[in-house]
């Protein structure tokens, strides 16, 4: 039976795509197993096993996205279309090759061109990227096996917490069971492995209501208050990244915060001088959130705990600290709690040294605005120490307007 030119044409390509798809196949599992080498090496991970990883460094975690790759790179994200797959393909064969296998496809009967099809099309589906509900059910296979090895383990957690960042990878997560594995891996012997789960749970519920009432109904929440007392800083720190992120507007969670003792633990971290500046900035910056949403929420009654003396104290005491974000935290903090009602001005005058605080902190920001660099920041820090100071003294009814 003699073709037409055009399904001759038709024949033709599926036969030649047929043939360089198996060199696609072949150069791109090569250079899947390149990348996990390298990974591996990178990363002193012994596991020989294939996978798509997913993960980043925790720095890229904090820099800007990275630079879309050039069209003719050789990265790991497969090929954006059929026509820059037959590119690479053309580029990377015999040119003997592809003239043999053009003059065989003339002699091809419908039946073996349709078996060719068939297989074309099953080979097709092995060279798609896996979606990103695949890869977070890989992962979890992953930490649901006991048999893998900590390295991997490890691994799929740094992919979780990357997958887990889009809002509705995080919202999906929850239908695959991610939730409630990950927070199993709280308990993990490994600090390591504890930490990177507090951190995939605080990435996930960052301004996710939904996410939040999931995590805070699986019971999290207890664990991460106890695991910011964590001798290693690097896991403290993540877990109260997570419970500021599990509470942030959300007036539930916070009361279950409280019903946790949370009030206790922010007062220990915030009072004792030698911790670690990392927690005590994200201790101070939950206060002010958590004084923040309070004011926002005026019916509900002002807990005790922001009129003891010695948790005031204890925030009152970061302003004489020589990092200026940490004194930003304290300040932002301290104005909230002076707007609370049940705010006693005596007490942070008293009890807290208040006044004197910001007296000195007042010189410090003189002497820094003479530093080129620091003149602006300094500024903008003396506008919001002036205006604490402002509602400090008109609580204390002594002026109406701060000194110049």
């Amino acid at each position: 039976m003699k073709r037409s030119p055009g399904s001759l044409a038709i024949c033709l390509l599926l036969l030649f795509l047929f043939g360089i798809l198996e060199v696609i196949a072949s150069a791109t599992a090569n250079r899947v197993h390149e990348n996990n080498n390298n990974n591996n090496n990178n990363n002193n991970n012994g596991s020989s096993s294939l996978y798509w990883s997913t993960a980043k460094d925790e720095v890229d975690l904090l820099s800007k996205p990275q630079a879309q790759q050039d069209d003719d790179s050789d990265s790991d994200g497969g090929f954006s279309s059929l026509e820059g797959m037959l590119q690479w393909a053309i580029g990377h064969s015999d040119p003997a090759k592809l003239k043999e296998t053009s003059q065989d496809v003339q002699r091809l009967s419908p039946t073996e061109l349709k078996k060719r099809q068939t297989e074309l099309k099953k080979l097709m589906e092995k060279l798609k990227m896996p979606s990103d509900a695949q890869l977070m059910q890989i992962a979890l296979d992953d930490l649901n096996n006991s048999s893998v090895s900590l390295e991997d383990h490890h691994r799929a957690l740094q992919e979780l917490l990357i997958l887990v960042e889009p809002i509705d990878n995080a919202n999906d997560f929850n239908k695959l069971g991610g939730f409630a594995v990950v927070i199993q891996e709280l308990n993990h012997p490994d600090s390591d492995i504890r930490r990177i789960a507090a951190w995939i749970l605080g990435t996930a519920s960052q301004n996710n209501l939904v996410v939040q009432r999931q995590i805070l109904e699986l019971g999290a929440l207890a664990q991460l208050i106890k695991m910011v007392k964590s001798s290693s800083v690097e896991e403290a720190t993540k877990a109260l990244y997570a419970v500021s992120a599990l509470i942030r507007s959300n007036v539930a969670g916070q009361e279950l915060f409280y019903t946790e003792a949370g009030d206790l633990m922010l007062q220990d971290v915030l009072s004792n001088s030698s911790i670690d500046i990392r927690l005590r900035k994200k201790a101070v910056f939950l206060v002010g959130d958590l004084t923040e949403c309070q004011l926002e929420n005026m019916e509900r009654a002002e807990l005790p705990f922001f009129s003891s003396h010695i948790f005031l104290k204890s925030v009152v005491d970061q302003i004489a600290s020589d990092d200026l974000d940490l004194q930003e935290k304290a300040l932002v903090a301290i104005k909230n709690l002076l707007h609370l009602r049940m705010a006693d001005p005596l007490v942070f005058k008293e009890f807290c040294g208040l006044d004197a605080a910001l007296k000195r902190m007042r010189q410090q920001l003189h002497n820094l605005m003479s530093d080129e660099v620091l003149r602006d920041y300094a500024m903008d820090m003396e506008s919001l120490r002036g205006e604490v100071e402002l509602i400090f003294r008109r609580k204390l009814g002594e002026v109406t307007q701060v000194p110049t």
